[in-house]
């Protein structure tokens, strides 16, 4: 199983300050500014947890999550919300994501959040 991230968010300079953090902590990822650029890149490839802001032009995260949930059920997803929207981080979990976490990320309490999601995903993968 591949152990690659994917991360979707339509904020250039937000997913620059992500991808720095996780290249400094060795993780695999790829990312993608839109629903549309994220649905292709799961097509190309295999990726365990995709993090996934909610609040994007065109077609919302939730939205998009429950399109990339058809293409591959099991994918794990940890939805970024702003602004204190508390409901729709629970919304989301409610329609299938994994967890949430409010922006501005604590970066290390995201990582946390992917090695469970990891974990969840590698543990259904064997059962």
């Amino acid at each position: 199983m591949s152990h690659k991230i994917m991360i979707v968010d339509d904020e250039t300079d937000y997913l620059e300050v992500m991808g720095k953090f996780f290249r400094r902590r060795k993780v695999d990822f790829e990312s993608a500014t839109s629903c549309m650029e994220a649905l292709d890149l799961l097509g190309k490839g295999c990726f365990d947890v995709v993090i996934m802001d909610v609040s994007m032009p065109g077609k919302d995260g939730l939205a998009c999550m429950a399109e990339m949930k058809t293409v591959q059920p099991e994918l794990e997803v940890i939805i970024l919300t702003g602004h204190g929207s508390l409901n729709t981080g629970l919304l989301g979990m409610r329609q299938g994501a994994f967890d949430y976490c409010l922006k501005p990320v604590d970066f290390d309490e995201l990582l946390e959040k992917i090695t469970l999601a990891r974990e969840k995903a590698a543990t259904r993968g064997h059962g």
